[in-house]
């Protein structure tokens, strides 16, 4: 493939971004903030994919990414104990093993990118790869497909469901306790509303 000095450098550039933005993901302390890390490290590997010619993959990598990774994130702030997710936490767990899991992982990926040698076939110029994935989806695939949308229907449902306000049995933050912002501090958020309303409560009880 025949491409000029300045692919080279946008190659570099995004394969280092990629790689710095990863490893942050484990070293970052919020979950919401590991969440947009690992966005930006797919962005530039679908950018990379662009730069080989693989425009739908590309594509495809910053539409799935973005979302997933932004709907992670709101699922942080909606479930996590501590405020938005964005107190200080631990985002490695058995680090011996994930450390030893991690860079075995790199070693034989890397041998491979640098040893494998790798079927050289052009595709021919009448192909349409697009109009051929669509084929292919919505052909013998069809049942794995459509099980697939079932499944992020459902989860979207169940989403919804467990994110409302009101539950079956009532309101669903009754009798919960925010946790402070700092740890043995005061809790966060709805108490604090709870007792002003309690003492406009009791304020319109003297009047009476």
């Amino acid at each position: 493939m025949n491409h000029g000095l300045g692919v080279d450098i946008a190659f570099l550039l995004l394969a280092t971004l990629a790689v710095v933005t990863g490893w942050r993901v484990f070293r970052t302390d919020s979950m919401v903030r590991a969440s947009f890390f690992l966005l930006v490290s797919f962005i530039a590997v679908g950018v990379i994919m662009i730069l080989l010619a693989a425009e739908y993959l590309g594509v495809a990598m910053f539409f799935m990414m973005a979302v997933e990774m932004t709907v992670m994130a709101l699922f942080m702030v909606m479930f996590m104990m501590n405020p938005a997710g964005l107190n200080p936490m631990n985002m490695v767990h058995q680090e011996r093993i994930a450390i030893g899991a991690g860079v075995a992982s790199f070693l034989v990926l890397g041998v491979m990118a640098l040893l494998a040698t790798f079927p050289d076939q052009p595709v021919p110029a009448g192909l349409e790869p697009v109009r051929s994935l669509g084929n292919e989806m919505l052909g013998d695939s069809m049942l794995i497909f459509e099980s697939a949308g079932l499944v992020l229907l459902t989860t979207m449902i169940g989403v919804v469901v467990l994110s409302s306000h009101r539950g079956r049995y009532g309101a669903a933050a009754e009798g919960s306790m925010p946790p402070g912002l700092e740890p043995g501090g005061d809790p966060a958020g709805k108490p604090e509303e709870d007792e002003s309303g309690e003492g406009g409560h009791h304020h319109h009880h003297h009047h009476h």
